[in-house]
């Protein structure tokens, strides 16, 4: 399993979001600027994170974006699924209609890597990330 520049710019801007004031709305093109990420990218991204309510956004001069839900009712897994769908390490793993279920000798390894990509990615949460993103931001470095 590979994540795409999809689940991985989805999960930034997310970041991003997650890191300013809580309910502040945000133009793609702030959110854009701020990661690097180009703003039309964004604006496809954003279609399938809205439509999962991981993302709210409002159109007008006031408008942009902001997290959907509270922050820790938001998970890494939830990100990567809305843009990326199943995350599963072969595509048989997820499915049960598989013509070699019965026979394959590593299907159960495939299905434990499939429980335990899960579980990892569903255990943390944007608020999780900002605030290990802001822990490190605000460690002090010395030599």
């Amino acid at each position: 399993m590979r994540i795409s520049t999809k689940g991985r710019y989805s999960l930034e801007a997310l970041l991003y979001m997650a890191l300013l004031p809580e309910d502040r709305y945000t133009s793609a093109q702030v959110i854009a600027e701020g990661t690097d990420i180009s703003g039309g990218y964004l604006e496809q991204l954003f279609i399938p994170l809205r439509r999962a309510g991981i993302v709210q956004g409002i159109r007008g001069p006031q408008g942009g974006y902001r997290p959907g839900r509270d922050l820790e009712a938001i998970t890494v897994g939830d990100i990567l699924r809305a843009v990326e769908g199943v995350l599963e390490p072969v595509p048989c793993v997820a499915s049960e209609t598989c013509s070699m279920a019965e026979t394959c000798l590593s299907r159960h390894t495939w299905a434990e890597l499939y429980r335990e990509i899960n579980d990892c990615a569903d255990s943390i949460t944007l608020a999780d990330l900002a605030a290990s993103y802001q822990a490190l931001d605000q460690a002090e470095y010395t030599i």
